[in-house]
């Protein structure tokens, strides 16, 4: 069990059924009144961010997140192949179940993949990835205004807005919680 008033950034809790990660708190004592817990939470399976006051006698499940390294494999139709690294079981999932990091999945790489009591919800690839730019116009001279930018394909299908000198066939690195170009590589 844990209470809201034991809240940090990083714990975990099931509440009402769902799984939830807490992103901020604050301990608030007004100077009349009762305190509580102002806290920003955000549901790990759908990703949306609630915010909400708690009193910090709450009492919650405490929920363990356990995740494993897996190495994706290959893509078949709409499903995705990872090996558990441990015992190289070969695993399908949807893309509805990996959530929006698998955009810069590439074969050979090695992730984690996130359960809850036995059930996936989601995979974290590497924080940074770097992919081959497949498809992208070529920058022309004169076109740049400040910060100018344009869009790029990846070796692995997904779009990014890149600088306008990157050009196709090159390596960049992305920051894949974000989804945002870092650097050439």
């Amino acid at each position: 069990m844990v209470m809201a008033g034991d809240f940090r950034n990083g714990v975990t809790f099931e509440m009402d059924g769902q799984v939830f990660q807490v992103i901020e708190f604050q301990h608030v004592k007004p100077g009349k009144g009762a305190a509580f817990v102002r806290t920003k939470y955000r549901n790990v399976k759908t990703g949306s961010v609630v915010e909400r006051s708690f009193n910090p006698n709450d009492k919650f499940e405490s929920a363990r997140l356990e995740r494993r390294d897996m190495q994706y494999l290959y893509k078949d139709g709409d499903l995705y192949y990872l090996m558990d690294v441990e015992n190289y079981e070969q695993l399908p999932f949807t893309a509805e179940v990996l959530g929006d990091a698998v955009r810069f999945l590439k074969e050979n790489m090695v992730c984690k993949v996130v359960s809850y009591k036995g059930t996936v919800f989601g995979v974290e690839p590497p924080i940074f990835v770097e992919l081959e730019i497949t498809d992208c116009k070529p920058g022309v001279r004169g076109d740049t205004a400040q910060n100018a930018t344009k869009t790029a394909v990846l070796e692995t299908g997904a779009s990014i807005r890149v600088p306008l000198f990157i050009n196709q066939g090159d390596i960049v690195r992305i920051d894949t919680r974000t989804g945002e170009y870092m650097e050439r590589a």
